[in-house]
């Protein structure tokens, strides 16, 4: 079994370290506008009330590191990315996870940041490897490498593991130190595959022993399209992490997703004397 990396993300002030022996690091994902018209609107109009909003509301809930996206339909993604890092960067301190597809809003977004940025993300595409590694390698952050390329998402644990190791071979052939890979082994609907979650937990497993890194995944994408999710997400929240899984891409202001979060990591002896439980009951209660 590969031994646990550990992954370092920073701001300009503060750090976040990722890694099987410590509590699980939640990455907010509220800061996106896919699927969310009146974001949309309110960020065409240069107005980013919602954006501070989240970002705070996020962070209070425990998240760790924000991930920001800017993809609004038409409009200048570059521009608007690195207008939303500016307002997220003058109201908190956490670090941040860059997400975009758009090869142009990275590189404008990675000359802003001061820190060690989070990249979510290249796959096995050989024009998202070409593209978007180099910059990685730059700038000196971390990458998030989603396991699917050129054929789609793979139906097989095999098939991600193998895509996998195809973005890290990539990555550290060029510079990129393992730990600052972390892989998504892509989690589907069980609505839409029941085998779904059984495949993304296997991956997450298989990765983890094959190369020691860390993992993330928007583990509310297991609960698509059906019924009484948040109750789905935190059941797969907690056996994801059991699998290896380190830095989840979900919403921390879903009280059972979070606190599935909490009890996995006290159950795994990631959470000393229980003070990261009893805390979050105490603030809950009040």
């Amino acid at each position: 079994m590969a031994e646990h990396l550990t992954t370092t993300i920073k701001s300009e002030i503060q750090e976040v370290s990722i890694s099987r022996d410590l509590p699980t690091i939640i990455i907010g994902e509220r800061i996106n506008p896919t699927g969310r018209k009146k974001l949309q609107e309110e960020l065409k109009k240069g107005n980013f009330d919602t954006v501070s909003r989240d970002a705070i509301a996020q962070v209070e809930a425990g998240a760790a590191i924000l991930d920001v996206n800017a993809g609004v339909p038409r409009a200048d993604e570059p521009a608007l990315l690195v207008e939303m890092i500016k307002h997220i960067l003058a109201i908190t301190d956490v670090p941040l996870c860059i997400d975009t597809a758009n090869v142009a809003a990275l590189e404008a977004a990675l000359k802003l940041y001061p820190g060690k940025a989070l990249v979510n993300s290249v796959n096995g595409e050989e024009n998202k490897l070409e593209a978007i590694l180099p910059l990685i390698k730059e700038y000196g952050a971390a990458v998030i490498g989603l396991t699917m390329d050129d054929d789609g998402i793979p139906k097989t644990v095999q098939k991600r593991l193998d895509i996998a190791r195809k973005i890290i071979e990539r990555a550290t052939k060029i510079g990129i130190p393992l730990e600052d890979i972390v892989i998504d082994p892509l989690a589907l609907s069980m609505g839409a595959e029941e085998g779904a979650g059984k495949i993304a937990l296997k991956s997450i497993q298989a990765i983890s022993k094959e190369f020691g890194v860390n993992i993330t995944m928007g583990c509310s994408n297991i609960s698509f399209g059906i019924p009484d999710r948040e109750a789905i997400n935190a059941t797969f929240m907690g056996m994801a992490i059991c699998c290896g899984l380190t830095c989840p891409i979900t919403n921390p202001l879903k009280e059972q997703v979070h606190m599935a979060i909490l009890a996995a990591d006290l159950c795994m002896g990631r959470d000393e004397f229980a003070t990261n439980w009893i805390g979050a009951y105490r603030k809950r209660k009040k």
